[in-house]
């Protein structure tokens, strides 16, 4: 358990100090920031389309995340040769993927954490439908001291400690989004007291909640992967299976029981549309506890099922 503790806190630091990993979130930030202004030109649709923009962004944030950190946690060690150090030592090979796995989802979680915060301030300010609608300023004033703060406090200990700025930035930033959205929680618009007019909705929760195990799946994939596959290669596999997944219903799932084939396909293929709920959502459906359990327990077999394969894979693989 140790060395699985040392291998997975050793990932999660090195997928944090990516800068691939900080872009996708200033990204994902930008848009989810500007999402209400930019749905506002709609007619009737202002707060679907606020959601869907943001519920979507979140997804693609958390997927490439996902794919461009695990794409290369084993496949760029073996093309490095650093893989033949931590292997001479007595380290079992299922642990060194389970432990890239989970230093892979812990940084996932983070980042994912991070931008649903910021998709629920996003909502709680809303659309600004007509000119007598006026911006919600504690989101903003939320956001910008958390945005602020981590900045300066990040750069005052890389000058200090000479701490990695970007992966610094992140962590604090989780920790300020953590702290706004808790202020926000109990005060209203007009800066009072009042947990009950705080505009955060328990179904947007949900819905950005679901998508997390999606990205677990695809975590997962791409450590597969990247056991036999270059950087480049694992990166369009995993982008291949990402797509075939968001349209696994329509792709297989019509034909299953006419093809064979088809139903195969639609049992291999990891179907992502069940972790998408935008439209249960909007038009008020509820999402109940059985649901979540069961898209949670799917993902959990197929990540782990995923992961057997990867261990299968990599005990046969030639390294040096």
């Amino acid at each position: 358990m140790k060395k699985l503790f040392v291998l997975t806190k050793n990932t999660f630091k090195d997928t944090i100090r990516q800068p691939i990993y900080a872009i996708i979130i200033i990204i994902a930030l930008i848009l989810l920031i500007l999402s209400p202004s930019i749905t506002m030109y709609t007619l009737d649709e202002d707060s679907k389309l606020l959601r869907e923009l943001g519920l979507s962004t979140l997804f693609l944030a958390s997927l490439f995340i996902a794919i461009f950190s695990a794409s290369g946690t084993v496949a760029e060690e073996i093309e490095s040769k650093t893989i033949e150090t931590v292997l001479s030592k007595p380290i079992q090979r299922p642990i060194f993927i389970i432990a890239k796995f989970l230093g892979v989802a812990l940084a996932v979680c983070l980042a994912h954490f991070i931008c649903t915060i910021a998709l629920l301030m996003a909502i709680r300010h809303g659309v600004l439908e007509s000119v007598n609608d006026t911006h919600d300023w504690t989101v903003l004033t939320a956001a910008g001291v958390s945005i602020i703060a981590a900045f300066l406090l990040s750069a005052l200990l890389n000058y200090i400690y000479d701490w990695k700025f970007t992966s610094t930035a992140v962590v604090l930033l989780a920790i300020f989004a953590f702290l706004s959205i808790t202020f926000l929680f109990f005060i209203d618009k007009d800066w009072n007291f009042f947990p009950a007019r705080n505009g955060l909705n328990a179904l947007d929760c949900f819905g950005a909640v679901l998508l997390l195990p999606a990205a677990m799946i695809i975590a997962a994939l791409a450590v597969t992967f990247s056991t036999r596959l270059n950087t480049a290669a694992c990166l369009a596999c995993c982008i291949g299976v990402f797509l075939l997944g968001i349209t696994s219903d329509y792709a297989f799932g019509r034909l299953a029981d006419n093809h064979i084939w088809a139903k195969a396909l639609y049992f291999i293929i990891p179907n992502l549309q069940i972790f998408w709920v935008s439209d249960a959502i909007h038009e008020g459906s509820k999402l109940t506890f059985r649901y979540i359990a069961m898209a949670g327990s799917y993902s959990l077999c197929y990540t782990a099922a995923v992961l057997f394969v990867a261990i299968a894979l990599f005990q046969r693989r030639q390294i040096g």
